[in-house]
């Protein structure tokens, strides 16, 4: 598979890491992202909103927003690996010890409840798709954003996020698998500014950051090529 794009601008969230300037340290290697640190003061997220997502779902929607308001977007892509995992443990927790089910949980415990809260706090009516696939969630959504662009939509707005790995879960998950929130919001639009290639490669063990994330330490770095792993194919992406 080959394909090429353009990233128009990009706005990150995770813990301890808000504006450009910490991204771009992280990225030299000054600091590593330390699941204690706090979370950033959310800019664009009404609160009463906010109150009722999930921590993952808060900064993709407040990223998704802030992108929303400042460009002309007329598709988005949601990508996120686990979803809503956090109120759908809530719910199981519920019935397995004979709890009452939040309502607020089950209406919001599905994909794509972070797009369509997104949709909603921007009050647009935007084409919108969710999607997960595993390790390669992040390409895969890149691979849906060709689709649209293809289709021929203009600037797309895709944003990767996950959130708070509930602790029952963890003793299962490799030791590597990041379990702290984060989001990232790119715009993209068609052109041939970077490039991408895949070829045959299984990795073998679990990312020690998200696909995304990793993509993001290498952009910020100015890279001219740079690799980032997946289960299967290997996604090498070379700058024009």
């Amino acid at each position: 598979m080959k394909f090429a794009l353009n990233i128009l601008d990009w706005q990150a969230r995770a813990p301890g890491l808000s504006d450009a300037s910490h991204w771009q340290a992280w990225s030299q290697g000054l600091h590593a992202i330390d699941p204690a640190a706090p979370q950033a003061t959310l800019s664009d997220l009404p609160m009463m909103t906010a109150r009722r997502l999930s921590s993952g779902s808060k900064l993709a929607v407040d990223c998704g927003l802030a992108m929303v308001r400042k460009y002309a977007i007329d598709a988005v892509v949601y990508t996120s690996r686990h979803g809503e995992l956090e109120r759908n443990y809530r719910l199981l927790h519920a019935l397995a010890t004979g709890q009452d089910v939040s309502p607020t949980d089950f209406a919001m415990s599905v994909h794509n409840s972070a797009v369509g809260n997104l949709t909603i706090a921007a009050r647009q009516p935007i084409v919108s798709s969710s999607l997960s696939a595993g390790m390669d969630t992040f390409q895969q959504g890149l691979c849906e954003v060709l689709t649209l662009l293809h289709a021929g939509y203009t600037r797309v707005l895709m944003v990767d996020f996950d959130g708070t790995l509930p602790d029952f879960y963890r003793a299962a998950l490799p030791a590597r698998m990041p379990t702290w929130p984060y989001a990232l919001a790119l715009v993209i639009e068609a052109g041939d500014a970077l490039h991408c290639e895949t070829r045959a490669a299984r990795c073998v063990e679990e990312l020690p950051l998200p696909q995304s994330l990793l993509f993001l330490h290498h952009y910020l770095r100015d890279e001219r090529q740079f690799d980032v792993p997946g289960e299967r194919l290997l996604w090498q992406w070379t700058r024009a």
